[in-house]
């Protein structure tokens, strides 16, 4: 190893030289340790010389291995001589430096008066710009320069061309790019032969295409790449028409068998790809608005349910977001994810149901606090599904009814004791009421079992408590609305329960002979409202909504109860009070409905106890009095032929006020029009919403004006036959094939 010593005294190794025919290398540490000596250093404004160290030849090797000390300080004193004499050579390349400097120094100054702040950014971000000395940079490139002559490589290296890496590089991050012809050799490889092949790379293709239509797939890598619209399409649609019946191929199960995928043989091989397909089929749906595609996906989500058996947690997840369309979209979409939930529970039943009916009834509840034209069709499908789907199991339907009840039955009596606006709030509100509605039907439905009949009377004691808690002229609606909810309990469940007191006293509660404040165009209807607002109060239509209400639920009720053997009794105190009700009331056209419902009562009535004539067995005996009322209903009653003649015409007018008929026909479009058209009508202005609550004297007046008018305007309307309009809704096809990713 050899060593020199510097002007300062500092002993500094510098490198060894090898043996005779080898390669020469220049250590790190001998560089570094060699730059820091001063015979290294130049000062600022000269460069460096190049071949500062020179190589020594092969004849002078072993002389200099041999060499002491002193020579070398000698040879390096040499090496100083000359750089000074380098001195005048390089005076030339000093006065450009300077120059080059001066002209960076005036752009600078420049750039600080036109624009300011972009001098002000490069003094705070970049001050090594500002301060540029081109003599240093130069220096630091002839070291690097000399550097790279020391390090020069024995032979030539062989490197691979950029292009090649790149693609390499591209082919791993994005996968192989998915074309239509690959698509249709995929098609045909899984119609002819599913293997697990085939079955595993078109799932790596559909993740593919939900990665490029996520926001949020960085992170996620996938063997393929989807490019363009069609490839996109083509993808969902193979998937969705035959992926299906290839995993069954697959796994040898056949149409009618109910054989779940994990016992089969070759269930293991596809198993974590088909939890990877339900999870992305999961994130399209719930990335999809466009109703006419959930109706496909949700499809082949059905046919695809039985194998969901295998995957827990992707099941939950699926059944959250079924109950979320169940409860939020559109009528078709709903259908579709009912009908997902019941396959899927039917599969597993003890496991899910519970948790199912939790997430319904929770759904049920949330999105029946406002209730409209507009929101009940949605409502009513929500309740009538709800409770088939408590109808599977009794016993897992007994503890959720139960409970149910006795929360409702808490808030009750906490409005009760407490009569505070809020706890009453708690009570008389729409969740309230549609959850009333909800037990309702679902006992009425399996009041049959033993376990539901004892549920019957705490329900009615909750249904009665509420119509007795605030009996105001405003909550008149909600009274119908809970009555209601009685009739239809007591006409399926045949149990009596004494609704006639909370309909007949309205009519001696409230004055129907006092004359109304406003009039309104617009008939008022209690099927969308609570409570009434003041101005509700004074129209003329809330008098004839509540004569129309009184009506048609004394009708029902006596209706379904006519074939009782107890009958004539039963409705003795409501002849009382109709009776009474027609000595006080002054207008004609209340009068007219009251008369026409008593004589009813009156005449079936008469029918019973003439039948009752006959009677031969005791009053102890009930299934004497079973027999005998199942023969009366069999032969039927005047009562009854009569209300469901009137329910078939208020079914139509119903229809009718549905779909906004009586709104075509102001544009003279066809309309339904019963009976036989006069040619003699008078040219009167006839109101399109006459009040009911006008007295005879006034139509008389107004007759007697029309008969004054001129000539007859009347003409002629085509009748059409619409009753079949309200039928119900076409079928839908099963799948649709051809899915636009504009509606993605």
């Amino acid at each position: 190893m050899g060593k020199i010593q510097n002007k300062a005294g500092v002993k500094t190794k510098l490198f060894k030289v090898k043996p005779k025919g080898a390669t020469f290398k220049l250590k790190p540490k001998c560089i570094k340790n060699f730059e820091k000596s001063k015979s290294f250093k130049t000062s600022k404004n000269l460069k460096t010389p190049k071949n500062l160290i020179k190589i020594p030849s092969e004849e002078n090797e072993d002389v200099l291995e041999n060499s002491d000390e002193e020579d070398l300080n000698e040879s390096l004193n040499n090496e100083e001589i000359k750089e000074n004499n380098i001195d005048e050579d390089s005076n030339s390349d000093d006065e450009d430096v300077n120059i080059q400097e001066n002209k960076f120094k005036e752009s600078l100054a420049k750039l600080q008066e036109t624009d300011a702040e972009f001098y002000n950014f490069l003094k705070e971000n970049d001050k090594k710009l500002l301060s540029l000395n081109f003599s240093d940079d130069e220096d630091e490139v002839d070291s690097e320069e000399e550097i790279d002559e020391l390090h020069k490589p024995e032979g030539k290296l062989e490197v691979a061309s950029d292009e090649s890496d790149f693609e390499d590089e591209s082919v791993k991050r994005d996968g192989r790019v998915v074309t239509l012809k690959l698509l249709k050799t995929w098609r045909k490889d899984i119609e002819t032969d599913a293997s697990n092949k085939t079955l595993t790379t078109l799932i790596k293709a559909f993740h593919a295409a939900v990665l490029s239509v996520s926001a949020d797939n960085s992170q996620d890598i996938s063997e393929f790449k989807v490019e363009g619209s069609a490839v996109f399409n083509g993808i969902i649609q193979v998937c969705v028409l035959e992926l299906g019946p290839a995993i069954r191929r697959y796994l040898k199960i056949s149409p009618g068998s109910k054989q779940p995928p994990h016992k089969c043989k070759r269930f293991i091989k596809i198993k974590a790809v088909l939890r990877g397909y339900f999870t992305d089929l999961l994130k399209i749906l719930k990335g999809v608005t466009s109703p006419n595609i959930l109706t496909v996906l949700l499809k082949h989500l059905h046919y695809m349910a039985p194998m969901l058996v295998s995957y827990g947690n992707v099941t939950k997840s699926v059944l959250k977001k079924l109950t979320d369309l169940w409860s939020t979209s559109e009528e078709n979409v709903r259908v579709v994810a009912f009908l997902c939930i019941l396959r899927m529970v039917t599969n597993q039943q003890q496991s899910l149901l519970d948790l199912v009916l939790k997430m319904m009834h929770l759904a049920y509840v949330r999105n029946s606090k406002f209730v409209s034209t507009s929101t009940l069709p949605g409502i009513n499908f929500m309740r009538r599904s709800l409770v088939e789907m408590y109808a599977l199991d009794v016993n897992v339907a007994y503890q959720h009814v139960f409970l149910n009840i006795r929360q409702l039955a808490i808030h009750l009596r906490n409005a009760i004791t407490v009569k505070k606006k809020e706890n009453i709030q708690t009570v008389y509100n729409w969740q309230f009421i549609n959850s009333l509605r909800l037990w309702g039907s679902l006992l009425s439905m399996i009041y049959e079992k033993p376990q539901m009949k004892p549920l019957i009377y705490p329900f009615v004691q909750v249904c009665l408590g509420t119509l007795k808690l605030v009996p105001t002229t405003q909550y008149y609606p909600l009274r119908f609305h809970v009555t209601q909810v009685l009739i239809d309990l007591s006409s399926k469940t045949r149990v009596f329960i004494p609704i006639l007191p909370f309909i007949i006293e309205i009519l001696s509660l409230y004055d129907f002979n006092k004359k109304h404040q406003k009039v309104s165009m617009k008939p008022l209807h209690f099927t969308c409202i609570l409570r009434l607002s003041k101005s509700q109060l004074l129209e003329n239509g809330f008098k004839d909504a509540l004569i129309d209400a009184i009506y048609s639920q004394l009708l029902e009720y006596l209706a379904n109860n006519s074939s009782s053997l107890a009958y004539p009794d039963l409705t003795l105190f409501v002849v009382v009070q109709l009776k009474q009700f027609l000595k006080t009331c002054n207008i004609a056209s209340y009068c007219r409905k009251i008369k026409q419902i008593l004589e009813k009562i009156e005449q079936n009535s008469k029918f019973i106890e003439k039948e009752r004539k006959s009677i031969q067995f005791n009053l102890k005996d009930s299934k004497g009095i079973d027999a005998w009322e199942s023969l009366v209903i069999n032969k039927g009653t005047p009562l009854k032929e009569y209300y469901e003649n009137w329910n078939k015409l208020r079914t139509i007018k119903r229809n009718k006020e549905a779909t906004g008929n009586d709104k075509l026909g102001e544009y003279n479009l066809p309309i339904l029009k019963k009976g036989v058209i006069n040619k003699k009508v008078s040219d009167e202005k006839v109101e399109l919403f006459p009040s009911d609550s006008e007295s005879e004297e006034e139509t008389q007046l107004k007759k007697k004006r029309g008969k004054r008018g001129g000539k007859n305007v009347n003409k002629k309307k085509k009748v059409i036959d619409v009753s079949d309009d309200f039928g119900d809704y076409g079928d839908q096809d099963d799948i649709v094939e051809d899915i636009k990713l504009d509606d993605w």
